[in-house]
């Protein structure tokens, strides 16, 4: 008895059925649709993951503990077939594709290890912010009275004590470098009071929706209604301010880096703008040093400036285009 091979069938419907399963090509054009109407969101996403597709790869495959002071050559422009000629690397053959600095560091190492560092300073910051901007958004909103009195008024003089100025004065006193999780947790302490405004402007207006009177009345609790009726309703516009948050931590970290309030150690891409500052690189024509921190951090903002465009039009119908 002899077998035969038989293909797939494709019904009309774009169904296609046999093998493993079945797979409908109509749940794709929901997708297709999305990302027509919406391709700021789908630009932007594109851009964050091409960069953290760089640093992945990049630390499978290269030696990335070459970002330390005097591990390369220095001054070394990009090359992939670079014969050194000195030291106890005389005689071998290296490739330095982003090139090496006057510390002695390789360019290409420095940009994988020091751009999730970068990364990871916004992410703390933003999640550290929003949590406590929407706690104190969701509390002062709802319950009002003299707790709602109490947080405006913190708000607003927060709001209007220059952020920055306040962690440099707290880095002087300190007298020690911050680590990255120090200066991600303090930016996120200092710009909790903008989410925290923007937020409850929007649970006050909820407060008053038909449906969260009518909860109250059925006799649910505070916390049943901002937790089930509330909150679920504010999650994309918590998202998109969360994404705004993460974009000024990082800009704020790379500022106080720049001025030297960062920890010396770390290669992140504010420390990196730091040596440039420090070496002269743009006098001494080292364009290789300055232009990889400059790349991704247009790179960074681009992409989280599309991503909170994409998001706005997602929490906002008002915004939203027919396709």
């Amino acid at each position: 008895m002899t077998q035969t091979a038989t293909t797939p069938d494709v019904s009309e419907s774009g169904e296609l059925s046999g093998g493993w399963g079945q797979f409908n090509v109509e749940r794709l054009r929901p997708i297709k649709r999305y990302a027509l109407r919406n391709p700021s969101l789908i630009v932007g996403l594109g851009l964050m993951f091409s960069l953290l597709l760089f640093v992945g790869i990049g630390h499978l495959v290269w030696d990335t503990e070459q970002y330390r002071v005097l591990s390369t050559p220095t001054r070394l422009p990009p090359s992939l077939n670079y014969e050194i000629e000195t030291g106890k690397l005389a005689g071998q053959v290296k490739s330095y594709p982003f090139g090496t600095d006057t510390q002695g560091r390789d360019l290409l190492a420095v940009a994988i290890k020091g751009t999730p560092l970068t990364l990871r300073i916004g992410l703390i910051a933003g999640f550290v912010s929003i949590g406590l901007g929407t706690v104190a958004a969701f509390v002062a909103a709802y319950y009002r009275g003299w707790v709602d009195t109490g947080v405006r008024t913190v708000v607003d003089v927060g709001l209007a004590m220059p952020g920055l100025l306040i962690l440099i004065l707290v880095r002087i006193n300190i007298g020690r470098e911050l680590s990255v999780d120090e200066m991600g947790f303090a930016l996120g302490l200092v710009g909790w009071v903008f989410p925290a405004r923007t937020i409850r402007a929007q649970v006050l207006v909820m407060r008053e929706q038909a449906y969260v009177q009518l909860s109250r009345l059925s006799g649910t609790s505070g916390m049943g209604i901002i937790f089930k009726e509330m909150l679920p309703n504010l999650i994309p516009y918590i998202t998109a301010s969360l994404v705004g948050a993460v974009a000024g931590a990082i800009l704020a970290s790379i500022g106080l880096e720049a001025i030297g309030l960062g920890k010396f150690g770390d290669p992140t891409l504010g420390m990196t703008i730091y040596w440039n500052i420090q070496f002269s690189s743009i006098i001494l024509g080292m364009w290789w040093w300055w232009l990889p921190p400059l790349v991704a951090i247009v790179i960074v903002f681009l992409g989280l400036f599309l991503i909170s465009s994409g998001l706005d039009e997602w929490s906002n119908p008002r915004l939203r285009k027919r396709v």
